[in-house]
């Protein structure tokens, strides 16, 4: 999984990985969660790349829009 940056220092979100139709999110207490197109949504997917890539934003938009919208509780 790729390290996530958390520009702000304020962010439960750890690392994630993703690829073309899901992104898992692993969060500081070391659950992993795979969100899916089908589960979340494409757009919302992408949104979740483009955050995690940037390095902010990504804890509070799941919270916001996506928490339980999961495909799999993977740990």
């Amino acid at each position: 999984m790729t390290p996530y940056r958390d520009l702000n220092n304020d962010s439960g979100v750890r690392a994630y990985d993703f690829g073309p139709s899901h992104i898992d999110v692993q969060f500081k207490d070391n659950s992993i969660y795979r969100y899916t197109d089908q589960s979340a949504g494409p757009q919302n997917i992408a949104t979740m790349t483009r955050l995690a890539e940037a390095g902010d934003g990504l804890n509070s938009f799941i919270n916001t829009h996506v928490r339980k919208s999961y495909a799999a509780k993977l740990r």
